[in-house]
């Protein structure tokens, strides 16, 4: 679906939770999905298998990696995105809003403390100095 159609849907959910996260949040979270389904599927794994919140979560610290190097994490804060239970939130959002899919056993519980903010990307500002 291009970006023309989704951004009124996600608008709309952006309106129905009080606009918490910016729009460039959730398009980034679909991207990182694309990004991570095209991971698994070079990877070898099973064509059309679920991606868990815990796949979906490495796939958005390395997508933010290729995407924005060391300054992941100001983009992220710019979004209103702190720590990876955002992300379950703006997955289960879109979840809500008939944009993605989830299982009986997805929940946004599970992407509590994914992985550490400040360790993932300021790792990355650490790289570069050196």
């Amino acid at each position: 679906m291009d970006d023309s159609k989704l951004r009124p849907v996600i608008r709309e959910i952006r309106r129905l939770h009080e606009r918490r996260y910016a729009e460039a949040a959730y398009f980034f979270v679909l991207e990182a999905l694309d990004y991570t389904i095209f991971k698994q599927r070079t990877h070898d794994r099973e064509p059309g298998r679920h991606i868990s919140c815990a796949d979906l979560l490495d796939g958005i610290r390395e997508y933010a990696g290729v995407e924005f190097g060391p300054l992941a994490l100001y983009a992220f804060h710019s979004w209103g995105v702190w720590r990876t239970e955002d992300f379950g939130e703006l997955v289960f959002q879109m979840c809500d809003g008939g944009l993605l899919n989830a299982r009986e056993t997805d929940t946004p519980e599970a992407f509590a403390d994914g992985f550490d903010f400040e360790r993932a990307f300021r790792s990355a500002d650490s790289a570069q100095e050196a």
